[in-house]
């Protein structure tokens, strides 16, 4: 099955970004604190929009320990209201997805005529609910590969790796092929010491990431798991396989095919990571609403559209749903109350 490009995809529609470029960081966390500090370290001009760590960061900074070397930077562009930010270049999308409601006030405030949104969220479906907002000229996609943990207030830890791959968006996810603006975010994360990868294909790129997601997301959490559990256990192995193989046969429906070694060389890449947690486990150990809809419930969704029967993945999205209910905050503190 072939991928179809976009026959209306017009690149000049997708203006080039300025030539010294400003970036916003909408969700400045274990992802876009360690992304933006790094961007700033390397002399770029990056905006910080916080909440509960507004007051400690705007006094001291904030802190990256990181194998590729620790660094403070001792002040920074913060902001608590999305009002008293400037207008960017490029707006980086790396709240949680629960947070995603927040973005119909956010964006409009931020973005300028050849602005781009870097959606750096996991899941699927998220660059077009920011493309409702913004409009698909200005949506890219952004999957990220890396291992981070928010230690402190204003402290984040970089464990392993740190690679993005970068995408356009365009309507129906069809693929748009490299833009210019492509290489000019490139240029800027690869100055920050960032590893970019570009991908013609947004959809092919989402669907390869949920491949190992789904499985090891979820698992780690209704299993109370590492990795290297899951990866150990011949059981739990299985399982993961067997959710991986689900995802490209539902990829496939979509006209997205995934090759054959792709299961075999990802579990062994990622056997190497060692007993890290992943970003829905450190959420549910901190009782923190779990990013359910975006990760599980949009491609179990995109499975039963295309006629594909997912068994695992459909077990493990109730499962999660379940826990997300009666274990996570807000929304367990008003069942309980009920």
């Amino acid at each position: 099955m072939e991928v179809r490009f976009d026959s209306n995809f017009n690149s000049s529609a997708r203006r080039s970004l300025s030539e010294n470029r400003s970036y916003a960081i909408l969700g400045t966390g274990a992802l876009g604190g360690f992304y933006g500090a790094r961007l700033q370290q390397a002399g770029i001009d990056v905006h910080f929009l916080l909440r509960s760590d507004y007051e400690y960061v705007k006094k001291h900074g904030l802190f990256i320990e990181s194998p590729d070397g620790t660094f403070r930077l001792p002040q920074v562009n913060a902001y608590r209201n999305v009002h008293d930010m400037p207008c960017c270049d490029v707006i980086v999308v790396a709240l949680k997805t629960t947070q995603n409601n927040l973005l119909r006030q956010m964006l409009p405030c931020l973005v300028k005529d050849n602005s781009v949104v870097l959606v750096l969220q996991n899941g699927l479906g998220v660059e077009e609910e920011v493309a409702g907002i913004v409009g698909s000229n200005r949506v890219m996609g952004g999957l990220c590969f890396t291992c981070n943990d928010k230690v402190a207030p204003g402290h984040f830890r970089h464990l392993h790796y740190g690679v993005i791959t970068l995408a356009e968006y365009a309507y129906d996810y069809l693929a748009c092929g490299i833009t210019k603006r492509m290489l000019q975010v490139k240029t800027d994360f690869e100055r920050a010491g960032i590893l970019i990868q570009l991908a013609e294909d947004l959809l092919l790129a989402r669907w390869k990431k949920l491949i190992c997601n789904i499985p090891f997301n979820g698992l780690t959490v209704v299993l109370n798991a590492t990795i290297k559990d899951l990866i150990s256990d011949v059981h739990t192995r299985a399982l993961v396989e067997e959710m991986m193989q689900e995802m490209v046969t539902v990829a496939a429906a979509y006209h997205r095919a995934i090759a054959d070694d792709y299961i075999e060389k990802r579990l062994k890449y990622i056997a190497k990571m060692g007993p890290y947690r992943t970003s829905t486990k450190i959420d549910f150990d901190y009782r923190r609403s779990l990013e359910v809809e975006a990760i599980f419930g949009n491609p179990l969704r995109a499975a039963q559209q295309a006629g594909i029967d997912t068994p695992q993945l459909a077990m493990l999205y109730r499962q999660l749903k379940f826990l997300d209910t009666y274990y996570c905050t807000d929304r367990a503190i008003a069942v309980l109350a009920h």
